[in-house]
């Protein structure tokens, strides 16, 4: 699963050259879910990136410790919970790696996955409001997983869903067909994700220094 990110300054015309920004990228070098971060929505066709809550909280949910901050990509249209959203409220969530536990003898290794070329990862995810009020509510979401690819199965058996920078309207806009959107949700190929071990000061979210995602070892990636 995906229960960390790293959020670096980043280039978001790279990613977006028409982005609206209406509230500066949220960044951090350990992302935990139930927190704020940065995503982009669609909006009457402009492209805006705004921040919301990491946990899908859907107005009937009554324990916010319940809320998923991942979806399975195939169960989005097979589970009530994450079915309306997929199909009328897609987002992308800008980060700059996802943080993975490699499983060792004694301790669980974490490692960064990141792309190859260490540029900017536009992640899968749907999102909700909660009306706390008539003139308030919440925006929050929950990025979608879907199997690694072979050189990363190693370290996890999920990872968010990639989308290209030339797909994101596509995955973006309301009107495109569920069977269109769903195709954008594939493993990664494997000469775009590359990952590296870290620090195990990552495993404690309040640890949010840069060094948690500074490399300790080589990069484990497959060139093209």
């Amino acid at each position: 699963m995906a229960g960390r990110l790293h959020i670096a300054p980043l280039d978001l015309a790279q990613l977006m050259p028409d982005l609206t920004v209406d509230a500066p990228l949220v960044t951090s070098p350990n992302l935990a879910p139930r927190r704020t971060l940065s995503a982009i929505r669609l909006e009457a066709g402009v492209a805006h990136l705004g921040r919301l809550f990491w946990g899908l909280t859907p107005p009937w949910l009554e324990v916010l410790d319940h809320a998923p901050h991942c979806a399975r990509a195939e169960s989005l249209e097979a589970r009530p919970m994450f079915r309306e959203a997929f199909l009328a409220r897609r987002c992308l969530v800008p980060a700059s790696g996802v943080y993975a536990w490699k499983a060792q003898a004694r301790f669980k290794q974490p490692f960064l996955v990141t792309r190859a070329d260490r540029g900017p990862l536009l992640l899968a995810a749907i999102w909700c409001r909660f009306h706390t009020s008539l003139a308030e509510h919440t925006d929050s979401l929950a990025l979608v997983t879907v199997a690694t690819s072979p050189l990363l199965a190693p370290l996890t058996d999920r990872l968010p869903a990639v989308i290209e920078p030339d797909a994101a309207r596509r995955w973006l806009d309301p009107r495109t067909p569920p069977d269109t959107a769903r195709a954008l949700l594939v493993t990664a190929r494997e000469e775009l994700l590359g990952a590296f071990p870290v620090s195990r000061r990552v495993n404690n979210p309040a640890n949010q220094e840069a060094a948690c995602a500074h490399p300790i070892g080589p990069m484990l990636c497959r060139r093209a």
